[in-house]
């Protein structure tokens, strides 16, 4: 990236490894709505997905801007994270509230890969962003929880051996702060499938693997609450400040992708004896975005020293997932425009990557809700919902 950048080296085996699942990879799992197994157990073997897990664990115990650099570069390499990247994140929950016994006896399956951790069950049609609404309940019978309720765009689910689920475990009546009464369960979806959990595919304009999982008095052992019933909201929150980190390293590399294919075809293509590149009407929509992109970059790495460091970073990392998202979508918006005609045409990618950028727009969380965040939590202004 530059001489501040102290995954260089990181950086470049990936995109050794990335090299080897190009375009006609990502187009035949996007004909067929596959999931890329091979991809992601090539990063699961390269230890790339286990960055964040503890040496003593089987991981590489690094920070989160190793993991951002490498999601970033899988990005910027035109190969999609979105089919792992959420085992980055929702580890944090489990490094920091679970017990050493649920630590010692997922993390180094997970490290290896004989364990995939990859979905995060949170979002639910009735409540979407407002999660202290969420109906899910689980109630405690004997040394068990049973579970009830339904989550939705639930990623990954089909192809994860275990699940993140927030549920209520005290009604929302019942509690002082609507943010208590929510528990936290590692839930082994081997076992469970077909057991009280029925996973349904949601067809999407991108393939992202999304489902909707239903619950209908699904047992979960007591031993699988991660922390203290009915803390965890805050658990989930403590997670969310990496999921944002993450997802706009992710945009950066977008970002960085297209615009690399975009200077590369204004360059080649000749229209009127000239190549395209040489009219400021092209040159200018390319040169902005990726200045908005530089910008972002710069937004992550603070974010990613803050949460490194141990110190708030919520402003950071909310602002880095609105500019790096912005950035993305103006850098898709520009390539398309650039290329033309052939910009949707499925040969150069650029398409499948535009739609996978206008995701970034409205999830993990959405632009207006990040421009709510700053407004109440960094400019101080009245809460407006």
């Amino acid at each position: 990236m530059d001489q501040y950048d102290d995954h260089t080296e990181i950086r470049e085996a990936v995109a050794k490894l990335c090299a080897r699942f190009p375009g006609e990879y990502w187009r035949e799992m996007d004909r067929v709505r596959g999931y890329p197994t091979e991809f992601v157990t090539a990063l699961t073997e390269a230890g790339y997905l286990s960055v964040l897990i503890p040496e003593e664990y089987g991981g590489s115990g690094l920070g989160i801007s190793a993991a951002a650099a490498i999601l970033e570069t899988v990005q910027a390499e035109g190969c999609h994270g979105g089919a792992c990247h959420a085992q980055m994140y929702i580890m944090g929950t489990i490094l920091r509230h679970g017990s050493a016994k649920q630590k010692s006896e997922y993390l180094p399956k997970i490290a290896s890969g004989e364990l995939r951790l990859q979905a995060f069950g949170v979002t639910e049609p009735g409540s979407g962003t407002d999660t202290t609404a969420l109906r899910t309940f689980a109630r405690h019978v004997g040394d068990t929880y049973v579970v009830s309720g339904q989550k939705i765009w639930t990623s990954r689910a089909e192809h994860s051996d275990l699940m993140l689920l927030l549920a209520r475990t005290t009604p929302r009546d019942q509690v002082a702060k609507k943010t208590e009464g929510l528990s936290t369960f590692i839930v082994d979806m081997r076992t469970a499938l077909g057991h009280g959990l029925t996973i349904r595919p949601i067809r999407t304009m991108m393939n992202h693997n999304s489902c909707e999982v239903f619950f209908d008095e699904m047992v979960v052992p007591a031993e699988n609450l991660v922390g203290e019933e009915g803390k965890g909201f805050r658990y989930i929150l403590d997670g969310m400040n990496a999921e944002r980190l993450l997802i706009a390293a992710e945009c950066v590399g977008d970002a960085k992708w297209f615009t690399n294919r975009s200077v590369a075809y204004a360059k080649e293509r000749q229209v009127f004896g000239r190549p395209i590149g040489q009219n400021q009407g092209v040159q200018f929509p390319i040169a902005r975005a990726y200045a908005q992109m530089r910008a972002a970059e710069l937004l992550v790495r603070e974010g990613c020293q803050r949460f490194e460091a141990g110190l708030p970073c919520g402003e950071q990392a909310n602002m880095a997932k609105l500019l790096a998202a912005d950035a993305n979508w103006a850098a898709a918006e520009a390539c398309v425009q650039t290329h033309g005609g052939f910009g949707f045409a499925e040969e150069y990618d650029v398409e499948r990557k535009f739609r996978e950028a206008r995701l970034y727009q409205v999830a993990p969380i959405s632009t207006n809700l990040i421009l709510s965040y700053v407004s109440e939590h960094v400019l101080g202004m009245p809460r407006s919902y």
